[in-house]
């Protein structure tokens, strides 16, 4: 509704400020003063941008809740030397707060934990026999790991602009890669050819030794190897889903019923198909305002999600490679452009960036031998919505990938639909 102007205007004080008001002109005895509110967007009301969710990438975190709890109450256990931890002694371990979530854990599953004394003897919490035997196969698990381990460590430092990175970043995310928690002690000396620890500007920091030009593959250019794309010359066209099997290509995952126009298909396409320098050279030598070198920092996000274990960070730890990986000022706009890549989510404590690639609904795709591990323990609990693999990947002994897999995630998630272009220009530093 617009408001003719009549003679009457009127200043009047309102919670101490200077207010300039018109009288409603359906009144002809007295007066309404109704305070009008200008527009600086010249009458046009901006675009709103929503961010969907996705549910099943949500429940992914919803589900890892009670799992990290079992969890980690075994390894305190497995660390005391009699494998039992008094229930006292508990708030020492895991604090006043938690202590009684870990105490509901210890009510709720009987089948894995088991708590003993009474008599004037002090009540202890221990793994059951049946969970105390599946728990001696982590050794074997940790075993297989170790190639894997030390693969993705090497190519985790190629990553960086130096090839290396302070050991203090490293251990942010030590869980995620799956490496032990004194992986500096019990991994590191072991491979000397590989890796040396040195002082790096007054941080102490793990250094590549030598560069294998065989391991500079990112794990989009594997898959699309084994796919054939990259021997083959006929030409494709991108799908309505976005899609584009192309060398230079990323899988998206929109909705089944997303139905772009043929200008988004075209600037899709544009993108899909620009050539880009790879994730392994040194981000030194591109300037970030250079449309493919926005395109590598996609790649170089999508390589390091590749390297964890479940194909997900926090978004502090991708932050805490900031200036090593060379990352975007406005590296979150970055992401939410990538929205068909990369989906965050906001369930759990922290925010998580999660490849959407990797999980079919809310299972992981691929899973390596601790995640499997992992999976027969927290099975004891009687849960059936654990997939122990899709496409389980079976591993050489030096940590490549044999013939795995990789399935594409259903449609019928709703998205935004924003054209996934460059990430955003900005310094990094």
């Amino acid at each position: 509704m617009v408001f003719s102007l009549i003679e009457s205007r009127k200043w009047f004080t309102v919670n101490g400020r200077q207010r300039l008001c018109h009288p409603l002109p359906s009144l002809r005895v007295g007066h309404m003063w109704v305070q009008i509110m200008f527009k600086t967007s010249g009458g046009r009301r901006p675009k709103k941008k929503m961010y969907y969710r996705v549910n099943d990438l949500d429940r992914v975190m919803e589900l890892q809740k009670k799992p990290s709890l079992i969890l980690r109450l075994k390894s305190i256990i497995q660390s005391q030397r009699k494998q039992c931890v008094l229930l006292r002694d508990l708030e020492k371990e895991v604090g006043f707060v938690q202590k009684w979530n870990f105490m509901g854990i210890i009510e709720k599953y009987p089948t894995i934990f088991c708590v003993t004394g009474g008599n004037g003897t002090p009540p202890m919490v221990m793994l059951t026999e049946k969970a105390d035997k599946i728990a001696l196969e982590e050794d074997e698990a940790r075993v297989q790991m170790e190639p894997i381990l030390v693969k993705n460590l090497r190519k985790l430092l190629m990553l960086s602009v130096d090839c290396t990175l302070p050991l203090e970043t490293i251990q942010l995310i030590e869980n995620d890669l799956g490496l032990p928690n004194d992986f500096r002690q019990s991994l590191i000396p072991k491979y000397p050819q590989f890796f040396s620890v040195k002082d790096v500007n007054g941080r102490t920091s793990l250094q590549l030794e030598n560069w294998d030009s065989f391991l500079a593959v990112t794990a989009r250019e594997e898959r699309l190897a084994c796919e054939g794309v990259l021997t083959s010359k006929e030409k494709v066209r991108v799908l309505i889903d976005g899609n584009y099997f192309g060398p230079f290509a990323f899988q998206m995952h929109y909705p089944a019923g997303f139905r772009p126009n043929m200008n988004y298909l075209k600037e899709v396409q544009k993108w899909q198909k620009m050539e880009f320098p790879s994730p392994y050279l040194n981000a030194k030598r591109f300037e970030l305002a250079d449309p493919k070198a926005q395109k590598r920092v996609v790649a170089v996000l999508h390589e390091l999600l590749s390297l964890t274990m479940e194909k997900r960070l926090t978004s502090a730890q991708i932050d805490a490679f900031h200036s090593e990986l060379r990352l975007p000022a406005r590296l979150l706009l970055c992401l939410i452009k990538q929205h068909s890549i990369f989906y965050i989510t906001n369930k759990g404590v922290r925010s998580t960036v999660i490849l959407k690639e990797a999980y079919d609904g809310s299972n992981l795709i691929c899973k390596c031998p601790l995640l499997l591990f992992r999976d027969k323990f927290i099975a004891l609990t009687g849960r059936r919505d654990i997939d122990s693999c899709i496409s389980a990947p079976t591993y050489n002994t030096n940590g490549q990938d044999i013939g795995s897999d990789i399935a594409l995630e259903p449609g019928g998630h709703r998205e935004v639909f924003v054209f996934p272009g460059s990430c955003t220009t900005g310094s990094n530093k």
